[in-house]
């Protein structure tokens, strides 16, 4: 059994490695109310008549305000991912294992599911588990930054 260390050490890997995907489905959720903003302007508004209407200028004003401030952060977030990435994956290749780097470099940057990457690896999937229990143990993190700790 792992000790409590262990566990806690872990944990704090798996926190680490899966910043990528956050990032990933921030820019996917971002991107989504961009659409979505979009098209309730495309749309026309419906007054209590039925009838169609143009939107108003101030509503224009506000709906390229809102944009503008969506696509400042998705141009944030999507920098956010890159570096996330290229400082995650450095790290993932500092492994000695290529087994071991295949399955966190799937699981935690693909998104790939336990099942997949089994099928990909030709391994089983208790296989797989056993080599993401070793990959995290050799998985080493970012030292704390002296700026983090003041």
């Amino acid at each position: 059994m792992q000790s409590e260390a262990v566990k806690e050490e872990n944990k704090k890997k798996k926190e680490y490695l899966r910043q990528y995907r956050f990032h990933v489905r921030r820019i996917h959720r971002i991107n989504a109310e961009i659409a979505e903003l979009r098209s309730m302007k495309i749309s026309p508004s419906l007054n209590n008549d039925g009838m169609p209407h143009s939107s108003s200028q101030s509503d224009l004003s506000s709906y390229a305000a809102e944009l503008d401030k969506m696509e400042a952060e998705l141009i944030e977030e999507r920098y956010k991912r890159m570096v996330e990435y290229q400082e995650i994956v450095r790290r993932i290749k500092r492994l000695r294992s290529e087994n071991e780097k295949d399955v966190l470099f799937y699981y935690y940057i693909r998104g790939l599911d336990w099942w997949e990457i089994a099928e990909k690896m030709k391994f089983s999937e208790r296989q797989i588990y056993r080599i993401h229990g070793k990959a995290l143990a050799n998985f080493r993190l970012p030292e704390k930054d002296v700026s983090e700790c003041q």
